[in-house]
């Protein structure tokens, strides 16, 4: 689908909103610094998406932006402390290869930058920003399987570095942030997820 809706948390309810450019799914959406939100990727009606839009709340418009270097679903993205999106990885519905490529967005230029790629292609895994402006990758699965290992990203290098490893290898697993700075992973699956 291409529909969107905005809840109002102090009324509890629904508003159909304009729709966006593109029907899409397993994309992702973030908040921007400026408080518009941008979607990025996913499945489109015929294959995977390149594309990214914005949603501008005051004038309740989506207006695209330049398109990602990779079509990719299943992947994340992650707003960093500069205000940049970090997109990471995924799988292209065509060719179901997964992709090592990750990118960086810039909103006030309307460009995305190529980025080395991580050690390991991933889907279904998930990211945090650390207070020290790097990016936690944790699990998910690629080309080897089912992972346990996780990554980190150094904005200030542009380099990714091995992290420890989880007791055991999850995809499609939920994971949070607490409040003492930990991240809490639950649940997932120890076996490929057909897509």
């Amino acid at each position: 689908m291409n529909t969107a809706e905005l809840y109002d948390p102090s009324t509890g309810m629904w508003t159909n909103v304009a729709n966006m450019n593109f029907a899409r799914s397993y994309h992702t959406t973030c908040t921007l610094s400026n408080g518009k939100i941008l979607v990025t990727g996913g499945d489109g009606l015929i294959s995977t998406l390149r594309s990214s839009e914005i949603y501008d709340l005051s004038a309740n418009t989506w207006i695209m932006q330049s398109d990602m270097y990779i079509a990719r679903k299943f992947h994340t993205a992650s707003v960093l402390y500069n205000g940049k999106v970090l997109v990471i990885s995924g799988v292209d519905h065509i060719t179901l290869n997964y992709n090592y490529g990750s990118e960086l967005y810039d909103a006030s230029t309307n460009v995305w930058t190529k980025l080395n790629n991580i050690n390991a292609s991933r889907s279904f895994h998930s990211t945090f920003v650390l207070t020290n402006d790097r990016v936690f990758i944790i699990g998910g699965q690629g080309s080897s399987g089912v992972l346990s290992s996780t990554e980190l990203y150094d904005p200030s290098t542009g380099m990714w570095t091995p992290g420890p490893s989880m007791n055991i290898a999850r995809t499609c697993h939920t994971a949070c942030k607490l409040t003492n700075g930990k991240i809490l992973v639950a649940g997932g699956r120890t076996k490929w997820l057909l897509h």
